[in-house]
C-alpha cells in the first residue's frame, strides 16, 4: 500500500515527503519522479529518516567508513510485566521485525540474518541497559552507503527477546492455517488479537524513543569515531507521544526544506542524499532542535 500510495502520488505530479515502510525497492519510482518534475523523499521518519541524514552528512566527512552502526527503539517509559513493551506504532509491523530477515553488511558484503539474531547488551544514560537485536531497518543504505560493516539493531528492555523467540519458534506468527476443532485458524491473527491489548499505550501511559549511531572512518588515514545520541520523551502537554514527534517532525522539516526551495532536485531520494549538503542537514537538525528533538555528538 505504501509503494502504491507513492507511486500514484508521483503519477499526479505532486512532491512528497513519506515516512511509511514498504518492501519494494523505491529507486524503482526514479524514473517516473523524474518525467514528472517531483521530489520523492522516502523513509523520512527517525530510523530510517535521521539515521540515513546523519549517515549522509558523514559520507562526506570521512574518506571511507569501515562501520556504521544503528540502535534505535521505540520503548514505554515504565516497564510493565509481561513484555515490558508497548507499540508506538502498528503492533503487525512489529511482528514484522521480529520475523522478516535482516539484511546487513559484513566486510563490503550484503549478507542475511535472522530477525532478532546477535543480541548485545548496551548502556543507555538515563534508561539503563537495553538490548539490541538485527532488523531490517537499512533499506536504502544498503545502495547508497559504501561501508565495510553496517546494521541496524532494535532496542528492547532485556527479556524482551527470549519472550518473543518463544512465540516464534512455537508458530504463533505463522500465516499458514491450521485446524482446531474442525475450525480453520491463523496463528498470527490469533496472536495480534491476544497481544495487541496487551501492547497499546493506555491513558497516561508515556512513551520514549532512542537512536544511537556509531560510525568509525578514516579522515585523512587515521581513525574518527561518530557517535550521535538521541534520547526523547513524549511531549505530555500536548498529548503527542515521542515516537510521533521524532518520526512526523523529521517529515515536516523535509518538507520545510522542499517548500523554501532549498531542495529542489528532481528524483527519488532517501534522507542521506538530503544530509550530504551541510546546509540542508543543519536545516533539518535546527527544524528538529526548535520542537526538542536534539542530537547529541560525540567526536573522538
Amino acid at each position: 500500500m505504501g509503494y502504491e500510495c507513492v507511486k500514484n502520488v508521483i503519477s499526479f505530479k505532486k512532491d512528497i515527503v513519506d515516512i511509511s515502510f514498504f518492501p519494494e525497492d523505491p529507486f524503482l519510482l526514479e524514473e517516473e519522479a523524474k518525467k514528472n518534475r517531483v521530489t520523492c523523499i522516502v523513509d523520512a521518519g527517525i530510523a530510517p529518516g535521521c539515521s540515513n541524514l546523519i549517515a549522509g552528512r558523514m559520507m562526506k566527512i570521512l574518506d571511507e567508513i569501515d562501520s556504521l552502526m544503528i540502535y534505535v527503539g521505540g520503548l514505554p517509559l515504565e516497564r510493565k510485566w509481561p513484555y515490558e513493551y508497548k507499540a508506538p506504532f502498528s503492533p503487525i509491523d512489529v511482528i514484522e521485525e521480529y520475523t522478516r530477515p535482516a539484511r546487513v553488511v559484513r566486510f563490503g558484503k550484503v549478507v542475511t540474518m535472522e530477525a532478532l539474531s546477535e543480541s548485545e547488551l548496551i548502556n543507555f544514560n538515563g534508561v539503563g541497559t537495553l538490548e539490541a537485536f538485527n532488523t531490517d531497518g537499512l533499506r536504502t543504505l544498503l545502495k547508497t552507503v559504501k561501508a565495510k560493516n553496517m546494521a541496524e539493531k532494535t532496542l528492547r528492555y532485556p527479556g524482551h527477546i527470549d519472550k518473543i523467540k518463544v512465540l516464534r519458534e512455537t508458530g504463533f506468527f505463522s500465516k499458514q492455517k491450521v485446524e482446531i476443532n474442525g475450525k480453520e485458524i491463523v496463528p498470527l491473527a490469533l496472536t495480534s488479537k491476544l497481544l495487541f491489548p496487551l501492547w497499546s499505550f493506555g491513558e497516561g501511559e508515556e512513551d520514549i524513543t532512542l537512536l544511537r549511531i556509531e560510525i568509525k572512518g578514516k579522515i585523512n588515514n587515521k581513525n574518527a569515531n561518530y557517535r550521535f545520541e538521541l534520547f526523547d520523551k513524549m511531549d505530555t502537554e500536548k498529548g503527542i507521544s515521542s515516537m510521533a514527534r521524532t518520526t512526523g517532525y523529521t517529515a515536516t522539516a523535509i518538507a520545510r526544506l522542499i517548500l523554501s526551495k532549498r531542495f529542489r532536485e528532481k528524483g527519488v531520494f532517501p534522507p542521506e542524499f538530503i544530509g550530504k549538503d551541510i546546509n540542508n542537514y543543519l536545516f533539518v537538525m535546527k527544524e528538529l532542535g526548535s520542537r526538542g528533538v536534539v542530537f547529541k555528538e560525540i567526536t573522538n
